[in-house]
């Protein structure tokens, strides 16, 4: 099958993270791109300003008419229902129907990639490497999972297509994803427990990750967190390298606070030259990892350390990953889209350890209620570093309910001196006058909605 036989392609989900990058880089190329979601958001927004056709009903009639079964490409992302009527339609009119994942390994497969995957960091470490390359001048295209500061978009380019372009890309382990990619380079940065809905078991989860790093090609590169070096014994056809903040053959060290806000320089341990004094754009412990990573990677396709020294330092990070809202010397606020216990536990450590002394109030909305039920008690440990948990109802997503599994599974088991539940619609109503110090909004639904009205709110009192 080739991607060239189209002239047009209909997302439906077009508004999710890496479908609207799938849907800006087929704009780019000059094709007629529309598509379906459920809701408006900014970013189907931004992809109607950018000439894309919209409509946010599962109804036939809102199809577009140009639509020709041999000429389109339907996209649709998994958490699309099997009951979705646009869907069946167009199934049953004979479309060629390929999921988000199927696709980005069609594109990616003539082209040098580098597939980043792992449970956390992902996201950071993929907008790391391809600011890096940008900056360093270097064809290439990168399709990422979040909006990059720099860029204000999760589709980055630079220079021409053509058979050097560097490809760029996020491996969701999500539906067994990244197992349509065959890298030339990899970075796996953890692989904690999760999606067991698909996965059943960790152990499951963690044979996938094994598949995925076998895809290689063969000479390429593997480069892995130390904490999981052990999936990658049995892997023989490629270079591999390790990394970590304080162990692995790549690690910090030297690490001195330059801010008050999380800001740190470091040197880079391990390597055969002297790497030191590395700044970077962006806070916090966990982001050190992802830019060592990110190091390691850039040299690997020839970019200098001075260049990535400087692009390290003019990284400022991706939307709502540890994304500073409000930042005055009495009120921070801060927007993250952790979702997962280990994200939770990194995130309000570093909080801790950022302003100490100060008050921590996070306010979390649960994503999946096939996770709540599954990390429950992670949950509940994690939240807890946190003085004040406000905690909203579950974000559904792709789910439909299960019995017995609530926010409230949580909530019980939260050790924090004050706890609040509350509902995406009366949130804000109680947070009205409440007195606030270090604030962070955090999770993987639709709490971001929330993020404009509380700044608002916040710098109106």
């Amino acid at each position: 099958m080739k991607l060239e036989q189209y002239d047009s392609v209909y997302f439906l989900g077009i508004g999710g993270i890496g479908m609207s990058a799938l849907a800006r880089w087929f704009k780019r190329k000059g094709l007629r791109v529309a598509g379906y979601d459920r809701t408006p958001t900014p970013l189907t927004h931004e992809l109607i300003e950018e000439g894309m056709e919209i409509h946010f009903e599962d109804n036939i009639a809102c199809i577009p008419g140009y639509l020709s079964k041999g000429k389109t490409l339907v996209v649709f992302t998994p958490a699309i229902p099997k009951n979705h009527e646009e869907h069946n339609y167009l199934k049953t009119q004979g479309f060629t129907i390929l999921k988000r994942s199927e696709v980005l390994g069609l594109l990616t497969r003539n082209y040098k990639t580098i597939a980043v995957a792992g449970t956390h960091g992902k996201t950071t470490t993929s907008s790391l490497i391809a600011h890096i390359l940008k900056e360093a001048g270097k064809d290439m295209v990168a399709f990422l999972g979040g909006i990059t500061a720099n860029y204000e978009s999760n589709l980055v380019m630079h220079g021409q297509v053509n058979s050097n372009t560097i490809v760029v890309a996020e491996a969701d382990e999500f539906d067994r994803s990244f197992l349509r990619l065959f890298p030339h380079t990899a970075v796996v940065t953890s692989a904690d427990a999760d999606h067991l809905d698909i996965y059943g078991d960790h152990l499951q989860m963690l044979s996938s990750y094994k598949e995925f790093m076998n895809q290689i090609v063969r000479k390429g590169n593997l480069i892995l967190h130390e904490s999981i070096a052990v999936l990658a014994n049995e892997i023989q056809h490629v270079a591999k390298e390790t990394y970590g903040m304080s162990r692995g053959q790549f690690f910090a060290g030297n690490i001195v606070p330059i801010s008050r806000d999380g800001f740190f320089e470091f040197d880079l341990l391990g390597v055969s030259q002297k790497f030191e004094k590395v700044k970077l754009g962006v806070p916090g412990f966990h982001n050190m990892e992802n830019a060592i990573a990110a190091i390691l990677v850039a040299r690997k396709f020839g970019v200098n350390d001075k260049t990535i020294r400087a692009a390290l330092e003019s990284f400022r990070g991706v939307k709502r990953r540890f994304e500073f809202i409000i930042r005055k010397p009495d009120l921070v606020y801060i927007d993250d889209y952790a979702h997962h216990p280990t994200e939770i536990e990194a995130f309000l450590t570093s909080l801790k350890e950022m302003y100490k002394g100060r008050k921590i109030t996070v306010i979390f909305q649960p994503h999946l209620f096939t996770r709540t039920r599954d990390f429950a008690e992670g949950f509940s440990k994690s939240l807890s570093i946190a003085d004040e948990v406000w905690l909203m109802d579950i974000y559904p997503a792709r789910e439909e309910p299960i019995p017995g599994v609530t926010s409230d599974m949580l909530y019980n088991d939260i050790t924090s001196p004050v706890k609040v539940r509350c509902t995406k619609s009366d949130v804000l109503q109680k947070l009205a006058g409440h007195p606030l110090e270090v604030l962070a909004t955090v999770g993987a639904g639709d709490i971001d909605t929330l993020v404009k009205p509380i700044k608002q709110m916040l710098t109106k009192e």
